[in-house]
């Protein structure tokens, strides 16, 4: 593995998830996303309140995507080594924070609608 390349990168998260749940990721990633910008361009505007709760939520993402990929890789918080390791599980982290922030406000301009909130 001289190269990092993408394709390496997509092995890598195949092997640690298991090829089914890599790709329902990425494919729920990609409806969220879509999903999000579909509400984006039917409100034209962004709510205050929506993003508001999007932010407060953000800690709940930050430990599930944490406990998902300790949960999924069978490793425990006592086999991270060293600083890499950290950094990380702290990246993991705010991919999940980011990511649920996302769910949250399309889930929430979803269910109230473009003029609620």
């Amino acid at each position: 593995m001289k190269d990092l390349t993408f394709a390496t990168l997509i092995a890598v998260w195949e092997e640690m998830f298991g090829q089914g749940v890599f790709w329902a990721l990425v494919a729920l990633a990609a409806l969220i996303t879509g999903l999000y910008l579909y509400v984006l361009i039917r409100d034209r505007a962004m709510s205050m309140r929506k993003f508001l709760w999007a932010q407060l939520s953000m800690p709940v993402g930050a430990i599930g995507a944490v406990w998902f990929v300790l949960a999924v890789t069978s490793s425990q918080l006592s086999d991270m080594g060293g600083p890499i390791d950290w950094l990380v599980l702290g990246g993991i982290a705010a991919v999940g924070a980011v990511g649920f922030a996302i769910l949250v406000y399309v889930v929430q301009s979803l269910v109230r609608g473009p003029r609620d909130g």
